[in-house]
């Protein structure tokens, strides 16, 4: 059964998508509910999966990855084997925290997060090239990031 999210749903998550730590008295106050009608909405969008899950986000320079690269992957085929073989294994390397299969140009898209120019260097040398099925790789080095969100606008 598809969950229809109403207007109050959407104030909800608006609320938790800026600050997911506040209460449940405080979310009930912003979107004009009493707390446990309010508990018991959240309940049901987080059953709807309409909320995947409640993460802090981090800001990666104060841990000591000042630099993003995006970078382009092109593979030696784009058969199922040799695209779940590159998948799985680039799913145990934490330093790309984004990835996607494209349409068009390149295989994929990742996004990685390195110390400096020289951690993404060595990245790139001794496991990103090294990925089976990699045939190419190229970066491209952003010099200012302008926005950055992880709100969905509902």
């Amino acid at each position: 059964m598809e969950y229809r999210f109403d207007a109050i749903d959407l104030k909800i998550l608006r609320s938790l998508q800026r600050n997911c730590r506040q209460t449940i008295a405080e979310i009930a106050d912003q979107v004009g509910l009493s707390p446990t009608p309010c508990q018991r909405r959240i309940r049901l969008l987080e059953k709807a999966g309409a909320i995947d899950r409640y993460v802090a986000i981090l800001d990666p320079t104060v841990l000591g990855y000042g630099m993003t690269f995006f970078t382009r992957v092109w593979l030696t085929g784009q058969d199922g084997a040799t695209v779940d073989r590159f998948t799985t294994e680039l799913s145990r390397l934490p330093n790309i925290v984004e990835c996607h299969l494209m349409a068009g140009d390149c295989d994929f898209l990742l996004r990685i997060l390195a110390r400096d120019i020289e951690d993404y260097r060595r990245f790139q040398i001794e496991h990103l090239n090294v990925l089976p099925g990699v045939q190419s790789v190229k970066t491209e080095v952003p010099m200012q990031r302008i926005k950055l969100s992880s709100e969905i606008p509902i």
